[in-house]
């Protein structure tokens, strides 16, 4: 929970529970423990909703498995003609065996290949892809790659000194129609 809901919990909430209890303990009528109870039954449904939500609306936690697979650009984050022109010349497949193969193309056709090795860090609670080259390499692979994760996948984005910024999804590579 957050910080103004502890602060309501502890100031007013609990507060004000302790006097409905007490009322009725003095009292002896059965209406401020009605309250109490239906007050407990509220905080306790919103406190599982809140972690319901906040469950389906994080974003996903990566781990180096869910690197493996191949890449194609995506050209859903800047559509045109530059992203269809990079979709047909680049692509690349990181494997099991923690290689990665990038492949400069002509569409279908691999027009050379530069290899590698993966491994990741995890500073945090995400893995995130450490990219080793072998020299020379091609100018997209100079930095390793920023990951951006939504609740349900994550794309990559590498620096290069030609493109600036290229993004890259995972999906097989078919013709652009």
């Amino acid at each position: 929970m957050g910080f103004g809901f502890n602060l309501f919990f502890v100031l007013i909430l609990v507060p004000l529970l302790g006097i409905l209890l007490l009322v009725s303990s003095v009292k002896s009528k059965r209406l401020p423990l009605k309250i109490l109870g239906i007050a407990c039954a509220v905080i306790l449904f919103f406190a599982f909703l809140t972690g319901i939500f906040r469950r389906l609306n994080s974003n996903i936690e990566l781990s180096k498995n869910d690197y493996y697979g191949e890449y194609v650009i995506n050209r859903d984050c800047f559509p045109g003609n530059q992203a269809n022109w990079q979709y047909d010349h680049f692509r690349f497949e990181i494997t099991d065996k923690d290689s990665i193969f990038f492949y400069v193309t002509k569409k279908d056709k691999v027009l050379k290949t530069y290899r590698g090795k993966i491994s990741s860090t995890t500073p945090y609670s995400s893995a995130r892809l450490i990219i080793e080259m072998e020299k020379p390499t091609h100018h997209i692979l100079l930095s390793n790659p920023t990951t951006y994760r939504s609740t349900r996948d994550f794309y990559l984005v590498f620096k290069s000194p030609k493109f600036k910024n290229v993004f890259f999804k995972k999906g097989k590579w078919a013709p652009i129609e």
